[in-house]
């Protein structure tokens, strides 16, 4: 039998949780006051709430959100779990429409002009990505150990990946990748985890050091060295950590590892001669050795582990073409000022070396409301959407930027604890979707600013300048308190 909650009885405000509402506000007043300094001239009257400045413009999306975040709160939460697959698939439809509707915005097809207003609808197709999957997740009959079931959530994140990869939006793409934070906490295996940071660091790694050589032999790739060096090293590791047959680890290590060495000291000190084909056999003759294990023992893990080894050869060998083929030339720049490879301080790089500067002189306190001079002489490009960040380090110094980089951290946990203490699955799911999507803009759009990522073209939540980040994030965050605010609704 089911009785109404007392969480139910006290109504809706009484159950949300005020504390993530406050940060929100919060967070929207001081990125406000961004955009403020971000756009505001020296000698201009300040007339801030004029809707024919951003700063006006960007009190209007405030307010607007405000309106959408009560709309969603007084929707029963029940309803995002019926209509999560229509709502789905209305954005991917809209999402595939879009390039054809769309006009180019340097370069990009993604923005679909409504009136006197553009509106992206990749903003919004996060929260009904995080919406089916959650449902999808959360049904009694999925089980994420299930390959079938574990490959068709991933077909769910990856589907309006490639949609707004067609729109030539990269960085709004890479956002998805977020929802594999979540996938971990919900069970995938940490090989899977582990098998994308080591594809980083393949690319990293074979691209940075593709020019450099061993030993300064011309012929002999240091970064294809180190790299064929990792594959065969994570290989073994994961057969020392998945397998219990040790004997077979022992013997592909200490083999490999002798013929590899052996390789070594005869190109250094006999005949010189491009080791990486010796490491390259290594690697094949382990995968080989895998298989006929997969085979012999009808073992899926040995399966698995050489599936592994498969995708990070391919990978190594077809990065330089992805990478010179497959990203825009201005990707291809970035990632490789950003690595290193090329300077281009009048080009891609300009914007980080400016933004670090406005960071680095607003020192330990900042220069006060609306006196950043690197921001007001607009040294700084994109000042008020992706590179909002270095206004708050200008203006407000290292003090104001920690402060709203502890009220993003607070907000983090937050939706953590919030996730955690869910009723049900789909809300937990969810919960972790919006947390995983906000600390990827975080992380990315921050460090982007100081040089440390990518320049992607990711907004700021909350903070950058427009009103389709705004709603979307607004959209993310208030559907979520909501299936909070309902967590209780009946005891079982």
């Amino acid at each position: 039998m089911v009785a109404p909650n007392d969480n139910n009885k006290r109504g809706i405000l009484a159950s949300l949780d005020w504390f993530t509402i406050i940060i929100y506000i919060a967070l929207l007043g001081m990125g406000w006051m961004s955009v403020c300094g971000a756009t505001y001239d020296f000698g201009q009257a300040g007339n801030f709430f004029d809707l024919g400045t951003r700063s006006g413009m960007q009190i209007m999306w405030i307010g607007t959100s405000f309106i959408l975040a009560a709309l969603v709160l007084s929707i029963d939460e029940r309803f995002y779990d019926s209509f999560a697959y229509v709502l789905y698939a209305a954005f991917m439809l809209l999402l595939l429409a879009t390039p054809f509707l769309a006009h180019d915005i340097k370069g990009s097809m993604s923005w679909i002009k409504i009136g006197k207003f553009s509106i992206q609808p990749a903003e919004f197709a996060k929260f009904a990505t995080a919406l089916c999957v959650a449902k999808y997740m959360g049904s009694n009959d999925f089980n994420i150990s299930k390959w079938w079931h574990f490959a068709l959530a991933c077909f769910l994140v990856v589907l309006p990946m490639g949609l707004i990869i067609l729109q030539k939006e990269t960085g709004s793409a890479l956002v998805y990748t977020a929802f594999f934070l979540m996938l971990y906490r919900e069970g995938m295996p940490g090989s899977v985890l582990f098998a994308g940071v080591s594809a980083i660091i393949y690319f990293v790694v074979g691209v940075r050091l593709a020019d450099a050589h061993l030993w300064h032999i011309h012929y002999i790739s240091l970064g294809q060295f180190l790299v064929l060096l990792m594959i065969f090293l994570f290989t073994v590791g994961l057969m020392y950590v998945y397998t219990k047959q040790r004997e077979h680890v022992w013997r592909v290590f200490i083999y490999g590892f002798a013929l590899t060495l052996t390789a070594l000291l005869f190109s250094k000190f006999v005949i010189p001669f491009d080791v990486t084909w010796v490491l390259l056999i290594v690697c094949i003759g382990l995968i080989v050795y895998l298989i006929v294990l997969a085979v012999q023992q009808r073992s899926m893990r040995y399966a698995l582990i050489s599936l592994f080894a498969i995708g990070s050869l391919t990978l190594h060998y077809s990065a330089d073409f992805a990478l010179n083929n497959i990203l825009q030339p201005h990707q291809q720049t970035r990632i490789r000022v950003l690595l290193g490879i090329e300077e281009d301080p009048k080009g891609v790089g300009y914007n980080v070396i400016q933004a670090k500067i406005a960071i680095g002189s607003g020192g330990l306190r900042g220069k006060g409301f609306l006196n950043g001079t690197q921001t007001k002489l607009k040294y700084v490009p994109e000042q008020e959407t992706d590179f909002i960040f270095c206004t708050v380090g200008e203006e407000e110094g290292f003090l104001g930027s920690a402060i709203v980089l502890l009220l993003f951290l607070a907000l983090i946990l937050r939706l953590i604890h919030l996730a955690e203490r869910q009723s049900y699955a789909s809300a937990r799911i969810y919960g972790y979707c919006v947390m995983s999507v906000f600390l990827f803009h975080l992380f990315i759009n921050v460090g982007m600013v100081l040089g440390l990522t990518p320049v992607i073209g990711i907004p700021l939540p909350f903070f950058s300048y427009g009103g389709s980040s705004l709603w979307g994030f607004t959209l993310l965050l208030f559907i979520f308190l909501r299936m909070d605010a309902g967590r209780n609704r009946f005891v079982h």
